[in-house]
């Protein structure tokens, strides 16, 4: 695939910490629509790839482009505005706010100071505010308070406060972690639906989820990847056998 086709191209990405390289001459390349899955041991760097995607970390050599264009020395913020999403481990909703309010309050023009105050919920919020509600699951929830929703119903609201900005890269840590057997089928059919018009990158370790959802696997370890390809190929890899699946 060209080049100008990829949703994120990584090149020679690294970052230490006290000399140690948590990632090491990383080269990464995702694709338009793709969802990717990025699996590997604990310590292998998959979080620290995130954090380095979207800002919060900085990279001490590399480049990192997305949609083509460079965003390794870009402040968070300006990266969010760009189009990358990000959710954590721990789902951060508002919990004393109902499930319309925090889908409202995550729409792009109201998230800068002068934004909230000119912010009103206009036809185009309300019609946005349903459809992200009808696409996780919520759409019947929407003035439950978001303190009482289930664990798996609360990353999907997050999921949704993530939808609600229209990235065109979408990146999950863990996101079925804690969550029912029906929550995990759930979720599996939820980001193959939000998937279809953007990219993901999900960081799982739950191996039945992987082979539901991936496009693509991704195996990271000690910073570097070991091995990638669709998810039987990965499995079959001698090399992910002995550093990650046979443990």
């Amino acid at each position: 695939m060209a080049k100008e086709e990829m949703v994120l191209d990584i090149e020679g990405l690294t970052v230490s910490f006290d000399g140690f390289k948590a990632i090491d001459s990383l080269n990464l390349y995702v694709d338009k629509g793709e969802l990717r899955v990025i699996i590997g041991p604990n310590g292998a760097g998959k979080t620290t790839l995130l954090d380095l995607i979207c800002g919060k970390t900085r990279a001490s050599s590399g480049r990192i482009r997305f949609m083509g264009k460079e965003v390794t020395r870009m402040p968070e913020h300006e990266i969010v505005r760009e189009g990358i999403g990000r959710k954590f481990q721990t789902p951060s909703i508002y919990e004393n706010l109902s499930v319309w309010q925090n889908l409202e309050v995550s729409f792009p023009r109201g998230r800068s100071v002068f934004g909230a105050l000119a912010f009103k919920c206009d036809d185009e919020v309300s019609e946005r505010v349903r459809s992200v509600a009808q696409e996780i699951n919520l759409g019947d929830q929407l003035d439950t308070e978001a303190g009482l929703l289930s664990h798996g119903q609360k990353q999907w609201l997050e999921i949704g406060m993530l939808l609600m900005q229209n990235p065109d890269l979408l990146m999950l840590d863990e996101p079925i972690a804690g969550m029912s057997v029906r929550e995990r089928e759930q979720t599996a059919e939820l980001l193959k639906r939000i998937c279809v018009n953007r990219s993901m990158i999900v960081i799982e370790h739950d191996m039945d989820f992987v082979k539901k959802i991936a496009d693509k696997v991704t195996v990271m370890h000690q910073g570097k990847i070991l091995a990638e390809g669709p998810m039987d190929r990965v499995q079959a890899d001698p090399k992910v056998i002995d550093v990650y699946l046979g443990h």
